[in-house]
This record gives structure tokens, C-alpha cells and sequence, in this order.
């Protein structure tokens, strides 16, 4: 089989379109960070202090996921500069990888997505909670 320019080209708009998707997944949960942050200067919460080793770990896996994300667009760069080259076997190699790094990004993403899920799920439990004793008490007329 042999690997022609078009090929390698084909992963171009779908990674250019999961870069684009953890640049806004950064931009909203830095958003988030920013007004965690301004509420816990006003009014300090342990919850919110709770909050920010996911949100750390998030911050992170976003970036891994740009990370891999980057190297399978240079990855596939490179395997179409060596089809050019008429260099196939190492084109191969080069394609191969972009594909994997690929897959590891979006293997990133789905674990960024659980811990995004797991948070709010944690938020709604305790909206669903019954108030406690002492809040019931403050907010009565």
C-alpha cells in the first residue's frame, strides 16, 4: 500500500478542529478559575478550596491534550514532507505516530470530560441536598 499527500492531508481539518475545541475548553474553564478565584478572595469556602486540585488536574490534561494534539498535526507535517521526498517507509512511521498521538489526545479528552462531569454531578448533589439546620434557620423570614 502506499501513502500518497492526500492521505495525511485528511487528518488536517480534524485536528485543526480538536485544537480549536481544548482552546475553548481552556478559555471556559479559565473563566471559571477566575471567578473561583474572585469569590474565594471576597468570601473564603472550603468547597472552593476543594474545587481546585480538579480544576489543577483539568488545566493539565488540557494541556497534554494540546500537546498530543500539536504533535500529530507536526507528525502528519512531516509524513507528508517525506512523501514529497519519496521517502514512503518513513512516512509510514510518521503517519503511524500522528495517529496514536491523536488517539492519545482524544483519550485525554474523554478523561478530562469525566472529571469536568463528576464535578457538577458533586455541585448538583449538594443543591439536591436537604439544607442543613443552621441554613434553614438563616434563611427563614
Amino acid at each position: 500500500m502506499t501513502l500518497n499527500l492526500t492521505t495525511p492531508g485528511l487528518l488536517f481539518p480534524a485536528i485543526s478542529l480538536l485544537l480549536l475545541a481544548y482552546t475553548n475548553r481552556f478559555l471556559g474553564l479559565a473563566a471559571t478559575i477566575r471567578n473561583l478565584y474572585n469569590d474565594y478572595r471576597r468570601t473564603p469556602d472550603p468547597q472552593i478550596a476543594q474545587q481546585i486540585s480538579s480544576l489543577r488536574r483539568r488545566v493539565q490534561l488540557i494541556q497534554q491534550m494540546q500537546v498530543a494534539g500539536v504533535g500529530s498535526l507536526f507528525l502528519c507535517v512531516l509524513a507528508m514532507l517525506k512523501i514529497y521526498l519519496g521517502l514512503q517507509t518513513l512516512a509510514y512511521y510518521s503517519f503511524g505516530a500522528s495517529l496514536a498521538l491523536m488517539m492519545l489526545s482524544l483519550a485525554l479528552s474523554l478523561i478530562e470530560l469525566k472529571l469536568s462531569s463528576d464535578a457538577l454531578n458533586i455541585l448538583l448533589a449538594d443543591l439536591e441536598a436537604p439544607p442543613r439546620r443552621g441554613q434553614a434557620q438563616k434563611n427563614a423570614p
